[in-house]
């Protein structure tokens, strides 16, 4: 089979599994323009070998002046379509498996653009069933750190009693037993809804309002150490370059936020950087208005 159909298979595939056309779109461009390196240089997908795909990153350093996180996203693509061709027994191996760029010798930046953190959470699914499992997991805890810009303590503190999906808020107790209350998107709704039904699985029964929202398979708590391990472990499987943590996705959440929308008072109430009490929220937070701001800026807000 050409190996230009098997790109538009695998993109139907990925469409299936509900990624985004933004993704979508990134991923065949990346991966036709490395099919039409084969293409230039005769290579067939079964005999292309780590030096070639060497030469095809040095080729677009040289053509575009790629920085190393634009050629990380490139090479994440071209590895989940190889990965998928040799699961479907066209070739008999995959030469970008193994394959790693380098780190630059340089700090990691504090911030991660919004292209980047669409690459971690719209990373297809593991093909294993448990990974499955606990990607639904990761997947629900990513969305919702990125989505309310919660502090690893208050995700990892959470209950089943704090989430009001009717409302798309949760209810978060921050430093000094200060609570707040701070919307979420559509993205992390549909994400949350998958995890907790597994979740019940997990659990054996249904999920009672002071169930912890976020487990083990033992059914128990997630401790924050957990919780750090699994957001880098899944950065790391979407072949983005950074050492992500949650406290790094709350800035991503802010940052892009205020850029958007240029509400500091309201990005402030929903960071938890107020001065209010717990009584005082409920009355002092016009909730209309922070919930339109964050429908209107948001990235992951709407479908």
């Amino acid at each position: 089979m050409d190996m230009f159909e098997l790109l538009h298979i695998w993109l139907n595939s990925r469409k299936i599994q509900q990624q985004s056309e933004h993704t979508l779109s990134a991923y065949e461009r990346d991966v036709r323009d490395f099919l039409n390196f084969c293409q230039r240089k005769k290579l067939d997908l079964n005999n292309i070998a780590s030096a070639d795909l060497r030469e095809y990153l040095a080729e677009k350093v040289e053509r575009q002046q790629l920085a190393t996180s634009s050629l990380q996203r490139a090479l994440s693509a071209i590895r989940q379509f190889m990965q998928w061709v040799e699961q479907q027994q066209k070739i008999a191996q995959n030469p970008a498996k193994d394959f790693r760029l380098k780190r630059q010798p340089r700090a990691l930046p504090g911030m991660l653009d919004i292209e980047t953190i669409l690459q971690i959470l719209e990373q297809p699914a593991p093909e294993k069933p448990l990974e499955q499992q606990l990607w639904l997991r990761d997947k629900a805890m990513l969305e919702l750190l990125y989505s309310s810009g919660l502090r690893l303590a208050e995700l990892q503190s959470l209950n089943l009693q704090d989430l009001d999906f009717e409302r798309q808020q949760v209810r978060v107790t921050g430093k000094g037993d200060k609570t707040r209350i701070v919307p979420f998107g559509q993205k992390a709704k549909q994400s949350l809804h998958r995890w907790l039904q597994m979740a019940a699985i997990w659990m054996g029964q249904a999920l009672q309002p002071n169930s912890a929202v976020f487990i083990s398979q033992r059914g128990t708590r997630l401790t924050p150490r957990q919780i750090e391990n699994r957001v880098k472990a899944q950065a790391l499987r979407a072949g983005v370059n950074v050492d992500l943590h949650p406290h790094l996705l709350r800035h991503c959440f802010a940052s892009h936020l205020l850029s958007a929308s240029g509400d500091l008072r309201g990005i402030q109430e929903m960071l938890g950087h107020s001065n209010l009490n717990t009584t005082q929220i409920y009355t002092h937070i016009d909730f209309d208005h922070l919930a339109q701001i964050y429908d209107q800026a948001h990235p992951r807000a709407q479908k």
